[in-house]
């Protein structure tokens, strides 16, 4: 029979193409083999690099068993089997089975891989499961020293099935090609590929997180259809990703923007969260992930999360850190079984109330003593001159020393009133100071000239040491030559020999004024509170010499009225120091 060029050309070209096909189809069936395995074993690569983090302190720490458990937990989840060796080849850690069973595994070609910090990969049979598995193992790096390898592996039993029933699928679809037409399988195949092709390296950025590519085709067919939502899908996406970052964001600048200390501790005891406010009060830079109980060692704190946690309720007490005291709010989260605390410190508010106690206090002592002495020698006068009926000359002297003592409680209540009504008046915020240029060297002069018959009558040396051309500061002259004086008349008091000196000089763009004795001195734990009213050191020898107790008080005040500062100094038996910076504008 005559073959026919039409049954040559289509012979051939059915062979040629019968031919072609069978190569094709080995060599995909072969590229896309090794292609799904590559894709597997990064797969696996990622996973290892991905909780590489949280196992490096469990292996650093040697916590083997609590690194065991991790292990098998997220092999349980992952589906996956997960290994992890020391570099000397031990297992310490399976998802599958003890590791202690375990052979040493330093002879591994993977293991081999990663301890010369390669990423180690491998297809063999496994002895422990009995089965053909992919390996790859990845070195676990910190300071450039390898603290061991983590193992993915996946059983190629479920890579054969799926392979298998991939070529059937491959030959079923040639077979349809070949019968149909190559030529049509050709062109079919380009104007499909090219879309499918862009769309797929489209695909790939998004999941590079370029959420801004875009696909476009032409045709109005399903392809267009499925860019379009395509395009959709990434551009809700990108909203979606921008949402959550900007929240983030403002749930950061919320919580760093809080004084008081914020921290989360989670169900574990570990702390997720925290701020600034949190870091200062416990003095430590670098405390998210690490437990509470490090951090906070106050035994009442782990009293009362433990109560919030178990009670599930919210709790707010008044608890101690570091010598401060502050109102600690306990909010548990029933959603993650988290408890979020904020510590508002109240120290300076204790400090407040119990200043203002110790105020009332005294300030009743301090008027009590002299009422009473006036009380009572009012009552012995008028016994003395209207109940005996006779006026007598030792009656009188009597009278005269009961007026006199009374005349001098009476001038004490008197200063005690105008030195609080005086406080109040420096206070007082709507009180604008009369501010002027003020040359402090005059002042103290004044000072000098009115205390110098009490100096010379105790023979005690006042030394005024001031610094040429010293500037004027603006100030309240008046207050400035109070402040002088309760300081000098403060010295004087309690100075029995040696001298009193005032200096002053130029500090920068400051004045730096020292008030100096050699008088009897201050004990170191008396000395945070002797500014405060009504805070004598020895009431007896205060009242004695008729102090109020507000003198210093005053001083201070008017110190702050000045925007400058003041501090003490003193040493019992050798005297006190008292040092006030002053701005000169």
């Amino acid at each position: 029979m005559k073959q026919t060029t039409f049954f040559k050309l289509f012979v051939s070209y059915l062979l040629i193409t019968i031919a072609l096909t069978g190569l094709i189809l080995i060599f995909s069936f072969r590229t896309i083999k090794d292609h799904y395995i590559n894709a597997l074993a990064n797969n696996l690569k990622n996973i290892g690099n991905t909780f590489a983090w949280e196992i490096t302190p469990l292996l650093e720490w040697k916590k083997f068993q609590e690194l065991d458990s991790l292990v098998k937990v997220i092999g349980d989840k992952l589906d996956m089997r997960l290994t992890v060796i020391n570099p000397d080849g031990t297992v310490i850690a399976d998802s599958k089975t003890n590791p202690k069973l375990m052979e040493n595994h330093s002879n591994r070609p993977e293991i081999i891989q990663a301890l010369n910090y390669q990423t180690g990969r491998s297809i063999r049979y496994s002895q422990t499961l009995k089965e053909a598995m992919l390996y790859v193992a990845v070195p676990i790096i910190k300071e450039k020293a390898v603290l061991g390898v983590l193992r993915a592996s996946l059983e190629l039993k479920a890579i054969n099935v799926l392979l298998n029933s991939l070529r059937t699928k491959i030959l079923r679809i040639a077979l349809v090609i070949v019968i149909l037409s190559i030529l049509v399988g050709i062109i079919l195949s380009q104007s499909f590929a090219q879309p499918i092709k862009e769309l797929v390296n489209a695909a790939r950025q998004v999941a590079s997180g370029d959420f801004g590519v875009k696909v476009f085709f032409k045709k109005p067919d399903e392809l267009k259809e499925l860019a379009d939502s395509f395009n959709y899908m990434t551009e809700q996406i990108k909203n979606s990703f921008n949402e959550l970052a900007r929240q983030k964001d403002e749930l950061n600048t919320i919580i760093t923007s809080i004084p008081e200390g914020f921290v989360v501790i989670d169900e574990k005891g570990r702390i997720r969260l925290s701020n600034e406010g949190f870091k200062k009060i416990v003095h430590d830079d670098s405390v998210n992930g690490k437990f509470y109980w490090e951090i906070v060692r106050e035994p009442n704190f782990s009293e009362k999360l433990k109560q919030v946690k178990d009670e599930k309720t919210n709790l707010t007490v008044e608890l101690e850190f570091n010598d401060r005291v502050f109102l600690t709010s306990f909010a548990f989260l029933p959603a993650k079984d988290e408890v979020v605390v904020i510590l508002h410190d109240i120290t300076e508010f204790r400090k407040l109330e119990r200043i203002k106690r110790d105020f009332v206090l005294s300030a009743s002592h301090e008027l009590k003593t002299p009422l009473t002495a006036i009380k009572g020698y009012l009552e012995t006068l008028g016994e003395k001159l209207f109940k005996e009926g006779r006026r007598t000359r030792k009656v009188l002297d009597e009278a005269n020393q009961y007026f006199a003592i009374i005349k001098r409680h009476t001038e004490r209540l008197i200063n005690i009133v105008e030195d609080l009504l005086l406080l109040a008046k420096l206070e007082e915020k709507a009180t604008e100071p009369n501010f002027e240029p003020i040359d402090l060297k005059s002042i103290i002069e004044n000072v000098k000239t009115i205390l110098e018959p009490r100096f010379k009558e105790k023979k005690i040396a006042f030394k005024i040491t001031i610094e040429d051309n010293l500037p004027f500061i603006q100030g309240d002259a008046f207050k400035l030559e109070q402040m002088f004086f309760n300081l000098v008349d403060n010295a004087l008091k309690f100075t029995e020999k040696g001298e009193v000196e005032i200096k002053a000089r130029r500090l920068n763009r400051d004045i730096k004024i020292e008030v100096k004795d050699t008088g009897i001195g201050i004990a170191k734990e008396h000395l945070p509170r002797i500014f405060e009213r009504f805070y004598v050191v020895d009431k007896s020898h205060s009242r004695k010499l008729g102090s109020t107790g507000l003198g210093l008080a005053i001083v201070k005040h008017i110190v702050l009225l000045h925007q400058g500062k003041i501090d003490v100094e003193s040493t019992l038996g050798k005297g006190t120091r008292f040092i006030i910076i002053l701005p000169i504008s």
